[in-house]
């Protein structure tokens, strides 16, 4: 199939369109990097839905660099984010790592998210493109940006079009980052495709002083939406504590960026 003939270049995307709407926001995913504990994400929920945000994250699954640190409470964390959807009426973000998980996940879970470091996966991203539900498709750390729509392409090629696209940074020399966030592939992806894309910028930043500023910009580029990690205590966070805001921060933020 030839470049211009990809599926991700036409647009198949109302059902995503009810979930995402891509007509009247900008959308914010927010949460902390990782699931810990009931009372962590009880707190979170209540201060989105305080902020009306309606996208919860939250990782029950983490792929980690080393095998010593911490990697998730597994179906426990889905358990939890499925307390506080239904508690408080929002709409869970998740990763799953293994196609053996989708069909536990797909219970507790409303978007399905694919990580930059299963961007490669072909046999999970068959087996998300197999589903109908929403898959949120993360541009892995060293991938171009025709990588990325390959992805993509493998999902969509599969039967499912609800698929979200993130920017989450790439690796380059650079480093006052921890990624690089590549603004210019947000406004490449709204030109060619019909998808919509947002921007993850914990991953991409890996601070929190430049988050306001960085926001303004990937909006005005076009993006769909932000993905922000926050945590009660970003101190004492079992993972990433340097890129996770305080609800204080995070409220704060929100409030100036004048979210829709």
């Amino acid at each position: 199939m030839k470049k211009n003939d990809m599926l991700v270049h036409k647009n198949k995307l109302k059902s995503i369109n009810e979930l995402f709407n891509l007509e009247s926001s900008f959308h914010i995913i927010a949460g902390p990097c990782a699931v810990e504990s009931i009372e962590q994400m009880e707190q979170t929920a209540q201060l989105l839905a305080k902020n009306n945000l309606k996208f919860i994250r939250g990782g029950a699954y983490k792929p980690r660099t080393s095998p010593y640190d911490f990697q998730g409470l597994g179906l426990e964390g889905l358990k939890i984010l499925d307390h506080v959807r239904k508690k408080y009426g929002l709409i869970v973000v998740s990763e799953i790592l293994d196609p053996r998980d989708l069909e536990t996940a797909i219970d507790y879970v409303d978007i399905i998210q694919i990580g930059s470091r299963n961007m490669h996966s072909y046999s999970l991203l068959k087996e998300v493109g197999q589903t109908k539900y929403p898959v949120l498709l993360k541009r892995g750390m060293m991938a171009t940006i025709e990588e990325f729509l390959n992805a993509a392409e493998y999902i969509v090629s599969n039967g499912n079009t609800n698929v979200i696209l993130c920017e989450r940074g790439i690796r380059t020399f650079e480093n006052s980052t921890r990624n690089t966030l590549d603004i210019s592939c947000i406004a490449i992806i709204k030109k060619e495709t019909s998808l919509p894309i947002i921007a993850d910028l914990s991953h991409s930043l890996g601070r929190t002083d430049i988050v306001f500023p960085i926001l303004k910009a990937v909006e005005a580029v076009g993006a769909d939406g932000a993905m922000l990690e926050l945590h009660p205590e970003p101190e004492k966070a079992l993972s990433d504590q340097s890129q996770q805001l305080n609800h204080n921060e995070f409220t704060a933020i929100i409030k100036r960026f004048n979210v829709k």
